[in-house]
């Protein structure tokens, strides 16, 4: 079987200790998006994080909301790697903990839609024709105006993970930039 290589796959080292150095060779390292409901209490999402690094799996993103009219729970959507039998054993161990309601693998379950938003801030000289090219790139890949003065530009760009990170690479090239990113936010498709 030949390993599976993306952008969220290619820099992942196993470190000593790790589920992911005791993992079969023959076997490949892929990416899931798991959806964990949780009831919605003070110290949750450290007892989630406290199961992933307790037992040396890596978090590649997280996000948290609030997904109920009362508050009374909240989805967080995990993005992690690892084999076949690394991803089973972290579905298996977050459905033991308390205030977990439900765990699903989006990845696993089939079809899904993530999206990723990024502010990207590129800085430029001013009056420079770099300014032009970057407001052109930008307008290709999506990406809205939120902020802007004589010397930079604010986007924001929702996409999935592979096209936040092409963008941002390209606005690299084009002038100095500062990135916030979101995580990724994923659900089901279909009914």
């Amino acid at each position: 079987m030949t390993k599976k290589v993306t952008s969220r796959t290619k820099n992942v080292k196993p470190q000593p200790g790790s589920a992911y150095f005791m993992a079969d060779s023959d076997q490949s390292i892929e990416p899931h998006t798991m959806a964990v409901m949780v009831i919605n209490e003070p110290g949750v999402l450290a007892r989630v994080i406290g199961l992933f690094s307790g037992r040396g799996y890596n978090i590649e993103s997280l996000t948290v909301a609030s997904v109920t009219h009362d508050n009374s729970m909240s989805l967080i959507t995990i993005v992690t790697s690892g084999t076949p039998m690394v991803i089973e054993q972290i579905r298996n161990q977050l459905e033991r903990l308390i205030p977990v309601d439900s765990v699903k693998d989006l990845t696993q379950q089939g079809p899904h839609v993530e999206r990723e938003l990024a502010m990207v801030k590129v800085v430029t000289k001013a009056k420079s024709p770099e300014r032009a090219e970057v407001l052109r790139c930008a307008d290709i890949f999506g990406a809205k105006v939120v902020d802007t003065t004589t010397r930079s530009f604010v986007f924001a760009m929702t996409g999935d993970t592979d096209k936040v990170e092409s963008f941002i690479d390209l606005m690299r090239e084009l002038g100095r930039i500062e990135v916030a990113r979101s995580g990724v936010v994923a659900i089901g498709r279909g009914a």
